[in-house]
């Protein structure tokens, strides 16, 4: 049999399984299988509203509504006709809605078929802008139609004088061919199959080696989520998926456009700031989305996944961060990428804690790099209890650094009989609640953080010694959260008050 892999024709014996053909996969990766059955162009269920003041998506409910409510012609009579802190109302228009006058619960983002008067001669299309119960003359069900996928923050931007000036229906690829995404190696090939196994994405400002650094810190933080390649498909629509493992994170917007399909992107504000969004059909620009890439291979991939589903992914370039390397690795690294590498020590036995510039996109357009190294011995091992104090040890490594690079730093405040005590610089506002209290003796060598019972709330602290009575900060148990272990024990007695400690995380 002839199968497509990743855009390479592969002879196959018959009766060959997935297994056969990806003996190396990793099996908690999906792959997409498409049997070989012909495309047509077809309508989703999805209508852009083209307005004044931006674009708006809705995902209809009923495909059948499409056609029979966004005739030709009705965004001419879709003004703003009223507004208050609840909805948005463009009409009025005729439909043939049945009033029902009882009040509806609806949600933030529901567009919802009402009319005024109860007559259906004066229609209205009804964007709610939050939760909230009326009688807007909708019909028995509530009159939802559909809901707002794309361009939510619209809603709170629409006012006097704006209007709809176009409805269109938007048209994508629809493959009858019944498309699978599974982890599954058994799966049985079958002749002309198609199978994409992984995705790539080429970063926003790399182009044939030519580098354009204007949005290098956004890309720097795709390349982080992308690190271990592995993108996990935290929630999948008919316009993109998303992949949340890094939020929140501070974004900054640096390219705003269009979001083509294949189009990768990072929210740079709201509660999901830093998620990393990728885009199987185009929506208009944000200004809540800094674009960081485009997908180069692997787009039906993306296209078929479904929430759950962790997808292998590729980034040209990979990402450049020699902080951890030890300097030897460092240099072989550098040299690999035709990148001259300059360091603050030389010779000797030493760990990279350091890197200038910082972004991969800087790094690889001046074509050098500095590093800051320092001996082993001022790098602690630890391991980190995320399962037991999730919350606790994401403030960790994000005021060390842990979280964006392979070794972070704290400063060591203060040393007393078998105490050191460390405070990482944590944000204001920042909620560090009760997580992983002990109950008993706290065993020794403990790492914990003190959460917020105490007015010591984010000292970092780690006891030498075994305690029943207060833990690892000094603090009452009912103070403590233990977030981890310290594995070299005795480096911690060569540490002075006043010095930065690095810590390295081991998992």
């Amino acid at each position: 049999m002839e199968v497509l892999l990743d855009g390479k024709r592969v002879q196959v014996p018959e009766d060959s399984r997935l297994s056969d053909l990806l003996p190396d996969r990793d099996p908690r990766f999906s792959v997409a299988v498409i049997r070989p059955v012909l495309e047509e162009e077809a309508e989703s269920q999805e209508v852009r509203f083209v307005t004044t003041a931006g674009d708006m998506v809705v995902e209809v409910a009923d495909p059948a509504l499409v056609s029979r409510i966004f005739a030709p012609g009705l965004a001419e009579k879709l003004r703003l006709h009223w507004q208050d802190r609840y909805t948005a109302a463009f009409g009025p228009f005729e439909s043939g809605v049945r009033p029902a006058r009882e009040p509806g619960r609806y949600e933030r983002g529901d567009v919802i078929l009402g009319c005024g008067g109860y007559d259906p001669a004066r229609s209205y299309l009804i964007f709610s802008r939050m939760r909230h119960t009326a009688d807007h003359g909708a019909a028995a069900d509530g009159g939802v139609i559909g809901r707002v996928v794309t361009g939510r923050g619209l809603l709170d931007r629409i006012g006097t004088g704006d209007r709809i000036t176009a409805v269109e229906r938007i048209l994508r690829r629809a493959d009858r061919s019944h498309a699978v995404v599974t982890r599954d190696g058994d799966f049985p090939l079958e002749d002309g199959m198609q199978v994409v196994s992984y995705v790539e994405a080429a970063v926003q400002g790399w182009e044939s080696g030519n580098v354009d650094t204007g949005a290098a810190r956004s890309v720097e933080h795709f390349l982080l989520s992308v690190k271990e390649g592995r993108f996990q498909v935290g929630r999948s629509t008919s316009t993109h998926v998303v992949d949340t493992h890094l939020v929140p994170a501070k974004v900054p917007l640096e390219f705003s456009g269009p979001r083509l399909e294949g189009a990768v992107t990072v929210r740079t504000a709201g509660k999901s700031s830093g998620a990393v969004y990728i885009y199987t059909q185009g929506v208009s620009a944000s200004a809540a989305h800094t674009v960081v890439g485009q997908v180069i291979h692997g787009i039906e991939l993306v296209r078929f996944a479904g929430e759950g589903d962790l997808l292998a992914i590729r980034a040209e370039p990979e990402k450049f961060d020699l902080v951890g390397f030890a300097l030897a690795e460092a240099e072989a690294v550098a040299a690999r990428r035709g990148v001259t590498l300059t360091s603050d020590e030389t010779g000797g036995d030493r760990v990279v804690v350091g890197q200038t510039p910082a972004t991969t996109l800087e790094v690889l357009a001046a074509g050098a790099v500095k590093v800051a190294t320092e001996p082993p011995g001022a790098v602690i091992s630890i391991t980190l209890d995320e399962a037991a104090a999730p919350r606790s040890v994401t403030i960790f490594r994000e005021a060390t650094g842990l979280k964006h690079h392979d070794v972070g730093k704290m400063p060591l405040v203060f040393r007393f009989e078998d105490v050191s005590l460390f405070k990482p610089k944590i944000g204001k506002g920042i909620g560090i609640i009760p997580e992983n209290v002990p109950t008993g003796e706290v065993p020794a060598f403990t790492l914990a953080m003190t959460n917020d019972s105490r007015r010591g709330a984010g000292m970092v602290g780690v006891r030498a010694s075994a305690n029943a009575e207060f833990g690892p900060t000094s603090e009452p148990l009912t103070g403590t959260n233990i977030i981890g272990k310290v594995l070299d024990a005795e480096k911690l007695e060569q540490m002075r008050e006043g010095t930065t400690v690095y810590v390295r995380e081991v998992k």
